[in-house]
C-alpha cells in the first residue's frame, strides 16, 4: 500500500497500535508491517491459523481501525495465500484481493 502524503507519522503510530491490538487476537500467528526507505510504501504480512481467525481480525479492524487506516494508507494490491473460506473471500473482495492456492512448499 502507499502511505498517503503527510500521513507517515500517523501511519507509524497507527501501525504500532494495530500490532498491539492484534497481538492478543486468537489465531493471529504473524502480523508485521514493513516500510520502504523513503516512507512512501508499506507492506503488511499477516498469517492466521484459519479463516475464523481472519474474520475475528477483520471484525477488530473494522470496529477500531478502518477509518484511520484508510486515511493513512492507500491499498495498491492485496494477495491472499492458501485456503480462504467463502466468508473471508466476500470480506476481502472489497479490497481487490487476489487468491492463490497452495501449490507446494512448507513453513516452519
Amino acid at each position: 500500500m502507499s502511505v498517503r502524503d503527510g500521513s507517515l507519522d500517523d501511519a507509524k503510530a497507527l501501525a504500532a497500535e494495530m500490532v498491539e491490538a492484534t497481538r492478543s487476537e486468537p489465531g493471529a500467528l504473524t502480523y508485521e508491517y514493513f516500510l520502504s526507505d523513503d516512507g512512501a510504501s508499506c507492506h503488511t504480512y499477516e498469517r492466521y491459523a484459519d479463516s475464523e481467525a481472519v474474520m475475528a481480525h477483520l471484525g477488530n479492524f473494522g470496529a477500531n481501525f478502518a477509518d484511520r487506516f484508510m486515511a493513512c494508507f492507500e491499498p495498491t494490491s492485496f494477495s491472499v495465500y492458501g485456503p480462504a473460506s467463502g466468508e473471508v473471500r466476500e470480506a476481502l473482495d472489497a479490497f481487490g484481493a487476489v487468491y492463490l492456492g497452495t501449490l507446494d512448499g512448507f513453513s516452519r
